[in-house]
């Protein structure tokens, strides 16, 4: 027995499919075959039950399928424990972005961190906050930039940016002239938000109650440039924050948002009960260095 066949069985277990499971390992789905009958051979048991209604494991299997997760975290406290050992000469980090705030300011930090550790490898993913916290969460990612509050019992965080979110409406809007707006006289606007994956959505809904009307939502997207171009063909306003509208083209207007304000405040987050490589933790040290002086 060897750590892959393990993998491989973990794999297998999660989809309840071999074919989901070689698509996500890419790799055929006869050679993973092939590898859990190895392994069933192998241990002198039945680990899946193929029965017509799908693939289930057995007693058996779900015994071995607790004690292999195991395994797998501890071969990878292993990797990573020498990776603490190779002094940062490798290393990858996992960190989540979402789409929805400046997202200039991360890739200077990243290349700036490259300067120093050439050899360390980044993935980013874009996600929503909620989406953010639930990969953080089941260790999918080492780090993630989610809006506050955040669950205390499970995160450690560092705050590092608060703003106000702006009205975001068309130049012929009869709005586009003022310098501020109380946020009840938009109770009649159809509005663009982003999708339920976002903390904003929630919260901008949340708001519009306390003003005093729920808010009649035409359109959610993931994409805060695709919410411009919806404002542009006039199909509703939408709320944005500070730092993204200074990106936002002269085909749109913003007009700060008053009774009530709504404002956002981002962190970063890591598991409290997740092993973190030397590599994400001198990023995250890094990082905290960087994002005080910005």
């Amino acid at each position: 027995m060897d750590i892959k066949q393990l993998q491989y069985f973990i794999e297998v277990a999660k989809y309840n499919s071999f074919t989901r499971a070689a698509d996500a390992l890419f790799i055929t789905q006869p050679t993973i075959s092939k590898m859990i009958k190895n392994l069933e051979e192998e241990l002198g048991v039945t680990l899946f039950d193929r029965s017509r209604k799908g693939l289930t494991l057995t007693d058996a299997g779900r015994t071995i399928f607790e004690q292999a997760k195991l395994v797998d975290k501890a071969f990878a406290n292993l990797e990573m424990e020498l990776d603490n050992l190779l002094g940062l000469k490798k290393g990858h980090i996992r960190i989540g972005l979402p789409p929805i705030f400046d997202s200039r300011l991360f890739p200077k930090l990243i290349g700036s961190f490259h300067e120093r550790y050439p050899n360390v490898t980044f993935e980013l993913w874009e996600e929503g906050s909620k989406k953010i916290e639930e990969e953080v969460a089941n260790h999918q990612l080492d780090l993630g930039v989610i809006v506050l509050p955040t669950n205390n019992a499970t995160f450690q965080y560092f705050a590092f940016m608060e703003e106000d979110l702006r009205l975001i409406i068309h130049p012929d809007h009869p709005l586009a002239s003022r310098d501020e707006i109380s946020l009840s006289e938009l109770c009649n606007e159809s509005f663009i938000l982003f999708n339920k994956d976002f903390v904003l959505h929630d919260r901008i809904i949340s708001s519009c109650n306390q003003a005093g009307f729920n808010p009649h939502i035409t359109s959610e997207s993931s994409q805060w440039a695709f919410i411009e171009e919806m404002v542009v063909c006039k199909l509703g306003v939408s709320l944005l924050p500070e730092s993204i509208c200074r990106h936002l083209t002269d085909n749109v207007r913003s007009v700060k948002v008053v009774n009530p304000s709504i404002s956002w405040h981002l962190a970063l987050i890591w598991n409290k009960n997740q092993y973190l490589s030397f590599a994400a933790k001198e990023w995250l040290r890094f990082a905290q260095e960087q994002l005080k002086k910005h």
